[in-house]
């Protein structure tokens, strides 16, 4: 602990113990309360508060240490950062688990009731924010210079329940208590102008187009922990304000709403994670998120370049930003207008600069996904922007000419501009040609990016184009969210797997120790049975922890084929039905995600699994033996109690429609099989971990494009009497007496429409991969064995070595030691 006082710099003050510990003082200082009396929620915050005080000055040494040794700084922009909770992965990562495990022997604390106060930071929403945490903490862990820019959204994207089977949404407001860990930073405000303001008209806000109006950009600060509490690095969330401003003849007049109406844009403008995009009016909520993220962390990240350099064309020397997906690629209009407007440089210089400094990294094959923005928002909001893009457009299209004369339709499709009634400005062709590097985010969808989607582009910049495999934080999805794994992998090969995840490869020859197994075994069932015994206490049902645990958690999509997998379920249902006597190891399938609001058919498909679920539980044939559970609300927190449980991980997306995954990535390190198609990153982990420790089904991606023109799903239906059977009894209302039709929009999507995403394709194979699975399930040696084999294999999949890559080859980045 001596040494931990000295690393930290917070003296002889203790923790907690003491009358004048940290904890205690905060307990009753900042409550003003007895603290006997103190409630869960203030022991939380004084525990939380007494932790940052241990980092807060290894915090400020960080920043003294990069500024007085000026390293090349890493920029991460996301619209999303899925950070989860932060008390227990602070402790973790500061190494004061021994202390806190001491003092709260000496305390009344209840640890459990004090750490569920704390709500999952309403800062992201799927696998891109979760990626970018997991990058946060990579970063900081192997003391590379680095910081996050973000939005601090005050609600999540919302909460989410069921109700006699659908999706409920409910506001987030994750921040309706005040966050413990956050720092306002109000003197390192920035301000940000944008060609319109704002009246209210009818009740509603209205842009006023031509009238210049001001943001205010309020930096709030959130530490990010390294591994061994080293470096200890900045998540910067932006919040808008309006300059200080009240109309108070219009106030004076009952014109209350007019009086404020400046203010009330503003600070909606960082209010939602996600505004609803069926709208216009939503879109363009989200255009200006987009842009006041980016011109506010532009701003932020030059001016503290100035501090130390007053030479610009040393700006990629010291600067490097990454683009996490299109949403901010609004970056390299902002930089170039930087450059050009503010600093005076001439276009070829400007542009060769922020070139140099940006680079971008595609999250997506789905050409809906790719961002395009009409054309005439950014003649209203931001029209030198789009001065400063047209000129990037001339000059790339001119390249495209030279490089391929005669070849209009190459000049079309590689425009950034996309030419039709409505023009729109394409993000990521904008991002391409801005920045001197594009990756994908596995092998296949970067080799897929390359060849299908910007295939023009690719063509175009060659050298551009990369790959860089994610990977996840074995801290924060091993270390701490599996404890009892985590200690059997350690007594089996030491603790250096923590921050050199490839160690794990060193259980490879354990796959054949008994006691190993029996210690791997002994892990999963407590993990099992803690998960049961949480989903007992806080939903007053109950699940056996006995059955095999089938899992598929993630957002609800059909690409990402929730459907199949209810299919399978129902398949499964009628042959219990038909043959009750049948050997069928007992199996509970778990499921959880969250459909966006309006995305009917995916709230059909959770209604479907929930009225699944009830059926089987009404079943005295079936019950005991298969069981259907939809948990509500995923998040992050709750991927930590069910992913280390988890015996059967389902990544069954289309071939080819999948980046990458990082739950897959999750469910391997923590001994789960994976049933799954080859798409994203699952056909990596197959290769690490052997293609026979994995049960690969169904079309590949090359099959799912040549078969497009002729795949007939009801020569499927007509043909195979099971699958026939099973969704005759979806169709017929088996799942759905009380609500006749309910499922009729399935019916459309897989026999009217087509089948676009192949359910009935792939749904024999799946069978097939199932039943083996089962098989194998039936010999408890035969599967711990594989499943050690997993996570033996699982080393590359860390968010270390995805970070070192991106350092060593796009960013030329090196550590920066803490001194």
């Amino acid at each position: 602990m001596s040494v931990l006082r000295r690393q930290y710099g917070y003296g002889p003050v203790e923790l907690t113990g003491t009358p004048d510990a940290l904890y205690e003082r905060h307990l009753l200082f900042d409550n003003v309360v007895d603290p006997a009396a103190a409630s869960s929620r203030q022991r939380y915050e004084a525990l939380a508060r007494s932790v940052r005080d241990v980092l807060s000055q290894r915090w400020v040494r960080t920043e003294q240490t990069y500024e007085r040794a000026d390293p090349k700084r890493i920029y991460y922009l996301s619209m999303e950062f899925l950070i989860g909770r932060s008390l227990t992965n602070n402790i973790m990562n500061l190494l004061l688990s021994p202390l806190v495990s001491e003092a709260l022997k000496r305390t009344s604390l209840d640890l459990v009731s004090v750490l569920e106060e704390e709500p999952d930071a309403g800062l992201g929403n799927g696998g891109l924010g979760r990626l970018a945490a997991c990058f946060l903490d990579s970063m900081a862990t192997m003391q590379l210079p680095a910081m996050g820019y973000g939005l601090r959204y005050e609600y999540g994207i919302f909460r989410q329940s069921i109700e006699n089977g659908w999706q409920h949404e409910q506001p987030d407001n994750w921040l309706r208590r005040p966050d413990p860990w956050e720092v306002a930073r109000p003197d390192e405000k920035v301000e940000i102008g944008l060609n319109c303001s704002f009246e209210a008209r009818q009740g509603a806000l209205r842009a006023i187009v031509g009238r210049p109006s001001t943001l205010i950009g309020t930096p709030f600060d959130r530490p990010v922990v390294g591994y061994g509490g080293k470096t200890i690095n900045t998540l910067r969330l932006w919040a808008a304000t309006a300059p200080d401003y009240f109309d108070f003849q219009a106030f004076s007049h009952g014109e209350f709403v007019s009086a404020v109406a400046e203010t009330l844009a503003a600070e909606s403008l960082t209010r939602v994670l996600y505004p609803d995009d069926s709208t216009t009016s939503g879109q363009q909520l989200r255009f200006v998120q987009e842009y006041f993220l980016v011109a506010c962390s532009m701003a932020d990240l030059v001016r503290r370049f100035r501090r130390t350099n007053a030479d610009w064309s040393a700006l990629p020397t010291k600067v490097a930003v990454q683009l996490n997906d299109t949403h901010p690629a609004l970056a390299v209009p902002e930089l170039m207008r930087i450059l050009l407007d503010e600093a005076h440089l001439g276009w070829d210089q400007a542009w060769s600069l922020t070139q140099q400094t940006l680079a971008y990294t595609n999250h997506t094959l789905l050409p809906e996904a790719l961002e395009k923005w009409p054309l005439a928002w950014f003649e209203a909001l931001l029209p030198r922007h789009l001065e400063i893009i047209f000129e990037i457009n001339r000059r790339l299209l001119d390249a495209v000419r030279r490089r391929f004369p005669g070849d209009e339709g190459r000049v079309a499709r590689t425009s950034v501009i996309e030419e039709g009634p409505i023009k729109h400005v394409r993000m990521a062709n904008l991002a391409i040609v801005g920045s001197h590097s594009t990756n994908g985010v596995a092998a296949i969808h970067s080799a897929l990016l390359r060849s299908t989607t910007v295939k023009d582009l690719a063509e175009m910049f060659p050298e551009r184009f990369g790959n860089k495999t994610n990977g996840v934080t074995p801290r924060r999805w091993l270390l701490l969210a599996n404890p009892a794994l985590a200690r059997t992998i350690t007594d089996a090969i030491g603790d250096g797997w923590i921050t050199d995840l490839g160690e794990l490869a060193k259980l490879k020859p354990l796959a054949e120790d008994r006691r190993f197994r029996d210690a791997f075994r002994a892990a999963k069932r407590a993990a099992k049975a803690a998960f049961a015994e949480w989903f007992r206490s806080t939903s007053g049902q109950t699940i056996d922890p006995h059955t095999m645990f089938d899992g598929q958690v993630k957002r609800i999509h059909e690409y990402k084929r929730q459907l199949l997998n209810a299919l399978r379920i129902v398949v499964l249902y009628n042959r219990l039905r038909e043959h009750p006597a049948l050997d069928m190891a007992p199996r509970t399938f778990l499921f959880a995600g969250k459909a966006a609001p309006a995305y009917h058919l995916a709230k059909v498909i959770i209604k479907l699994l929930n009225n699944l679920a009830a059926t089987i539980d009404a079943d005295p044939v079936i019950r005991g033996r298969l069981k259907v559970v939809f948990l509500p609300e995923y998040s992050v927190s709750l991927a930590e109690r069910l992913i280390p449980a988890t015996d059967v991980s389902n990544q069954i997306s289309t071939a080819g429609y999948e980046a990458s995954g990082t739950s897959n990535m999750k469910f391997m390190m923590n001994g789960a099989l994976t049933i799954g198609t080859r798409d994203g990153a699952t056909i990596e982990m197959a290769e690490e971990a052997g293609e026979e420790n994995f049960f690969l089904f169904g079309l590949t991606a090359e099959q799912v494009a040549g078969s497009r023109g002729w795949y007939s799903p009801r020569w499927h239906y007509e043909s195979q009497p099971e699958i026939r059977a099973a969704l005759d009894l979806i169709f017929a209302d088996h799942f759905s007496r009380d609500e006749p039709g309910v499922f009729a929009p399935l019916r459309d999507v897989l026999l009217t429409r087509g089948d676009y995403y192949m359910h009935l394709a792939d749904i024999a194979s799946y069978l097939e991969a199932d039943g083996r699975l089962c098989t194998l399930y039936a010999d408890p040696d035969a599967w711990d064995r594989k499943a050690i084999l997993n996570v033996a294999g699982s080393g590359k999949f860390s968010s270390d070595r995805t970070i070192a890559e991106y350092a060593a080859d796009i960013w030329r980045a090196k550590p920066c030691p803490v001194s």
